[in-house]
């Protein structure tokens, strides 16, 4: 099966290798982005048949290109959302774009006669806000908007989900409604543009983080983030569906151990020291950017993905190949430098 599908944010990490999933499986793509500027920028790092493959400028926020980027697509892939680095002055800065943005995206869908719409949600809709009494977490479970510690990340994450999931359903039922939600992504670049989760290796290689924090992140490639979305588009039966996508958890320490030990001379360095949670609060009075990392000391968050490799016949890469894969681009880009 092959048609003609929407990916937007087209300029993103994920939207990137499923732009290029989608092509060589023979799929047309209409992909946003912000600005036409960008355009030659990005088909240059996509490198795909450039006849398969169109820009449509479109926002988040604004109702402006989204039926033209829409118009003879029969899948989307909303994969378009907000991640700063640091914390937004107030949590509708993140919220409101990521809300609005997947309901206008719905929106457009319905009246295009969308008859598939994966949103690309995350592990931060399910795995916050409970305390540290669990550490692994799946698909029935949703962030706790209640617990008054959850950051705005989190908390845009699943308002914009359960408004998607819920207008989907009553809304547009017509629509076969999939989401999927990956832990960090990490895994090879296919442009200088780093997401957040890439900042944690490049930070690490750099000698940036004095000592490993004790927080972690599940991992995943970002070759199969990718390749989740690609099935959960074209899997027979799938419908108001959701699936986990994560590897194993693995603390800043682990990460920096796996560095060390196959980048040798390279990884120099990468601290391989625990930070003492009272020296991350107390650094935490003067960067204010670190209040997400003191939210996270010692919690674990990890991911059951069994459903998804159930459902869709997926499978993933070990963590390792991942971090490594991140860590070998950044050096060969030169946006590390050693």
């Amino acid at each position: 099966m092959a048609g003609t599908a929407l990916v937007t944010g087209g300029s993103g990490y994920i939207a990137g290798f499923l732009i290029r999933q989608l092509i060589a499986n023979g799929w047309t793509v209409h992909t946003t982005v912000r600005s036409l500027k960008r355009e030659g920028e990005v088909r240059g790092w996509l490198d795909v048949d450039n006849d398969k493959l169109r820009f449509f400028a479109a926002d988040l926020e604004n109702d402006a290109g989204w039926a033209d980027a829409m118009a003879g697509c029969s899948h989307v892939a909303h994969v378009a959302s907000p991640f700063p680095l640091g914390v937004p002055k107030h949590p509708d800065e993140l919220i409101v774009p990521a809300r609005e943005g997947a309901l206008r995206a719905l929106r457009f869908a319905k009246e295009a006669g969308v008859r598939r719409f994966v949103l690309t949600s995350s592990m931060a809709a399910i795995a916050y806000g409970h305390g540290k009494g669990r550490d692994l977490y799946n698909e029935a479970d949703w962030t706790n908007l209640d617990n008054p510690e959850v950051m705005p990340y989190p908390r845009s994450k699943t308002a914009a989900e359960r408004a998607a999931r819920d207008w989907a359903r009553t809304e547009a039922p017509e629509i076969e409604f999939a989401s999927v939600n990956p832990a960090a992504v990490f895994g090879p670049l296919l442009s200088d543009d780093l997401s957040t989760s890439i900042e944690v290796v490049k930070q690490l290689l750099e000698g940036k983080v004095p000592m490993c924090p004790d927080v972690g992140f599940g991992i995943i490639d970002v070759r199969d983030v990718a390749d989740m979305h690609y099935r959960a588009l074209t899997v027979e039966g799938i419908r108001d569906e959701r699936f986990v996508c994560s590897g194993p958890f693995l603390k800043f320490i682990d990460v920096a151990h796996i560095l060390t030990a196959e980048l040798g001379e390279q990884a120099r360095k990468v601290p391989t020291r625990k930070m003492p949670d009272w020296l991350l609060k107390a650094l935490a009075i003067f960067r204010p950017e670190l209040k997400q990392v003191v939210a996270e000391l010692g919690n674990i968050r990890g991911g059951d993905s069994s459903h998804a490799m159930t459902t869709l016949g997926w499978t993933m890469r070990p963590p390792g190949e991942a971090i490594l894969a991140t860590a070998h681009s950044l050096i060969e880009r030169g946006i590390v430098k050693l």
